[in-house]
């Protein structure tokens, strides 16, 4: 049984060099060709993976950077809206405010065309008393808003930030370009000009320096 075990190996391995020789010369290079493609293959395979990933890392950094553009932009979007906010919260009323003062300077006219000879009435003192209370209440609401009166003493530097000239005055006793009367008061609001205050300045040879204020909150 050993024996012919062995036969049919020997067999089996004659019939595989009679295969091989039976191969013809084009045979043998096309597998060649194919064996050195696929090595050709392989080799451009790995050439390619650094490309690769230079292009996936350049990629990622282009995407990035478009991340960071956009929420760069999402930032000064949102800092220009809550600034924008502001501005109309402080002085989106401001055309509101400049009525409400002209109602304040009427109440300040009333209660200085009272005449003195009615002074002593009881009726007269009620009135004036009813309307000093009313100006106190507005002036207090307007600056739980923001908007405070000026109304500058006299001998105060004049501000061109804040007072308009109506007319100047000689021999006043005071400093030349300071202020001598008050003919209507002004009105800021936060700290920005809504209406000058009205004034008349000393007159002379030098001229105070302004003291400036902002106004371009």
């Amino acid at each position: 049984m050993t024996q012919n075990k062995q036969h049919d190996e020997t067999q089996a391995h004659q019939q595989d060099e009679a295969d091989i020789a039976d191969l013809t010369d084009a045979e043998i290079a096309e597998a060649e060709a194919s064996d050195q493609e696929a090595k050709a293959a392989q080799d451009a395979a790995k050439e390619a993976e650094p490309d690769r990933a230079e292009q996936l890392a350049q990629e990622l950094a282009s995407t990035r950077d478009q991340l960071l553009r956009t929420v760069a932009e999402l930032d000064n979007a949102r800092k220009r809206f809550e600034r924008d906010r502001e501005q109309d919260r402080k002085f989106g009323q401001s055309n509101f405010a400049k009525d409400m003062v002209t109602v304040a300077d009427n109440l300040r006219r009333a209660l200085e065309s009272v005449p003195e000879s009615a002074a002593d009435n009881e009726a007269v003192k009620a009135l004036v008393e009813g309307v000093e209370m009313t100006e106190r209440s507005l002036l207090s609401a307007l600056e739980k808003h923001g908007v405070q009166r000026i109304s500058p003493a006299a001998g105060e530097p004049f501000d061109y930030n804040q007072h308009q000239a109506m007319f100047e005055l000689e021999n006043t006793g005071h400093p030349a370009g300071s202020v001598v009367q008050v003919l209507q008061p002004g009105y800021i609001i936060h700290e920005r000009l809504l209406r000058p205050a009205m004034v008349g300045v000393a007159k002379g040879e030098s001229t105070a320096k302004p003291q400036r204020v902002d106004t371009s909150a």
